[in-house]
């Protein structure tokens, strides 16, 4: 019992020395072609057994009037990363998606995570390679496999930093190319998230905030 124990310290102490910070805020801003879409603050909160995530969409410009959405995550923190045991989606105008994964299935890490917790898994276990993740919508679960492509210094209105790339695979020439941005020197947090469709037209999100306790 006592090695038990003390292999379950040294384990959480270990997701806690690769975790960020307990409190994480971010605030972001999309833009379409360079025109500004929509702010979005994410909230991470963890005690490096559960965590709680939070985003909250407003619209700029016509976008406005169509009022808030908001998305949450909760569940455990593994030592290879988030579980997600609950996800939620509100959008004006749409039912409210939600996804539960059961708590005690053996499915692992990677092949059970939703919208708003498969990026932020990346922060409490940076991938050595390519990583293949399931991600759940409230409505379908789709697959896809990010690979790194190396480090780069990117610039955003939060600050400048030290990032892993990860980028998306694309199955077929129809596929939307979507590339990460992971700041190293800050916990491997995401920093920007660029997708570039078929037509080539660029969706942009990028840090413009950060706080972290």
């Amino acid at each position: 019992m006592r090695n038990l124990c003390l292999t379950t310290v040294l384990s959480l102490a270990s997701v806690a020395a690769a975790a960020p910070p307990q409190r994480v805020d971010i605030g972001y801003e999309i833009s379409r072609d360079g025109s500004a879409l929509a702010e979005v603050t994410q909230h991470l909160e963890h005690d490096g057994r559960s965590f709680r995530l939070s985003e909250t969409w407003k619209g700029k410009g016509m976008l406005a009037i169509r009022g808030e959405a908001t998305r949450s995550s909760q569940g455990t923190v593994a030592a290879d990363g988030l579980r997600p045991q609950k996800f939620e989606d509100k959008r004006p105008g749409r039912e409210i998606r939600h996804a539960e994964f059961d708590p005690a299935a053996k499915t692992p890490t990677l092949q059970r995570q939703d919208q708003l917790s498969f990026i932020w898994t990346f922060a409490f276990a940076p991938p050595r390679g390519a990583a293949t993740v399931a991600v759940a919508d409230g409505k379908h679960a789709t697959t896809y496999t990010y690979q790194p492509a190396g480090r780069e210094r990117v610039k955003t209105p939060a600050g400048e930093f030290d990032a892993l790339k990860l980028v998306k695979r694309k199955d077929n020439p129809q596929d939307k190319t979507t590339e990460i941005w992971l700041a190293v020197d800050r916990q491997y947090i995401p920093v920007r998230i660029l997708v570039i469709d078929k037509e080539g037209k660029r969706i942009d999100q990028v840090a413009t905030s950060i706080s972290a306790k």
